[in-house]
């Protein structure tokens, strides 16, 4: 483990004005979103899509690193230029998810525990070698009756601190993401209280397996209210709540938070996120607060591209847009911007 790489790549992926774009939706996924516009979720298909954004002339401007699907990895572009090839050309640090996704917690009805450690450390030297830099593991807490159990906590956070070690003995910057879910009509203190106790827990166990926080990019949910609940949190309370739970959990040594969109609304997240930005300053956090939006960014430039060749430039100027708000947001001044610009 080389200390000083891992702390070089960690604090580039939080540069200031940059964020970390989330394009590793696994192919079941993706089809979904190809749904939505009547296009065949085909390899060729999900190659241009990525290439798409990858190849938008600013966007070294707005994203520090993109993570990706393994799929995607290991491609090379309708040029034959490899994808990791592309990206590093324009200073864009490429990652890799490692996880194999959720699934049912043994026992433990409506929980669920990701997999993926069987032969990690073989798939991290393969990535490495490849050209990623760094790795993303998401782990999952509902909230709900009765849940999440502490159980469910403990053994999410303790694979998250295990998979974090493994990336880091590898020379990959682990991005450790555990998600609170918005799902649900729960209040923003009830968010709040699993958040602080997940993020606890979490930094504990990192703690024990001797991970090296000035090498790790966490990646966690906003303090938000449920999304069904009635009277919602507005932007104001969703920042100082998340900027508390941080200060409570988040040691100074950790270089950079950046925010999964988890759900909310693309203004909801640019609203938040700069907020959240405000009251940091006002606070004197000692971390780059930045975003690690996928849907968020990538939404509405779909929708334009529609799997059309003669609609690329226009859904590049969309991203366009979505990644510069998100870059004065994560810099607390969007709505100076918006006033300055509109």
């Amino acid at each position: 483990m080389n200390k000083n790489e891992l702390q070089k790549v960690a604090k580039l992926m939080v540069s200031p004005k940059k964020g970390i774009l989330a394009a590793d939706e696994s192919t079941g996924t993706i089809k979904k979103r190809f749904d939505s516009i009547n296009l065949e979720s085909s390899e060729e298909n999900r190659r241009d899509w990525r290439q798409l954004l990858f190849q938008t002339k600013s966007i070294s401007e707005y994203i520090s690193g993109v993570i990706l699907y393994d799929e995607t990895l290991k491609q090379k572009t309708s040029e034959n230029q490899p994808i990791v090839e592309l990206l590093s050309d324009n200073d864009i640090i490429p990652g890799i998810k490692v996880d194999k996704s959720t699934h049912p917690l043994a026992m433990f009805p409506n929980e669920v525990i990701t997999e993926g450690l069987d032969g990690l450390r073989e798939r991290l030297e393969e990535y490495y070698e490849i050209g990623a830099r760094f790795t993303k593991w998401r782990a999952v807490i509902n909230i709900g009756d009765n849940l999440p159990t502490q159980y469910a906590i403990n053994v999410n956070s303790y694979l998250l601190a295990l998979y974090a070690s493994l990336s880091q003995e590898i020379g990959l910057v682990p991005i450790v993401e555990p998600e609170v879910l918005m799902d649900g009509d729960h209040s923003i203190d009830r968010c709040s209280e699993v958040t602080d106790i997940t993020l606890n827990k979490v930094f504990e166990h990192l703690d024990e397996s001797n991970v090296f926080l000035p090498g790790i990019v966490l990646k966690p949910n906003m303090v938000l209210s449920g999304a069904d609940a009635s009277n919602r949190a507005d932007t104001g309370k969703v920042a100082d709540y998340t900027i508390e739970v941080l200060s409570n959990n988040v040691p100074a040594e950790v270089p950079g938070i950046a925010f999964l969109s988890g759900g909310q609304e693309d203004q909801e997240s640019i609203d938040n996120l700069n907020s959240i930005n405000l009251v940091a300053k006002l606070k004197k956090s000692p971390w780059e607060l930045t975003y690690s939006y996928g849907r968020g960014l990538q939404a509405s430039p779909l929708k334009i591209w529609d799997g059309k060749k003669e609609n690329v430039v226009m859904a590049q100027d969309e991203f366009e847009k979505r990644g510069i708000a998100a870059s004065k947001a994560r810099q607390g001044i969007y709505w100076l911007w918006i006033l300055r610009n509109y």
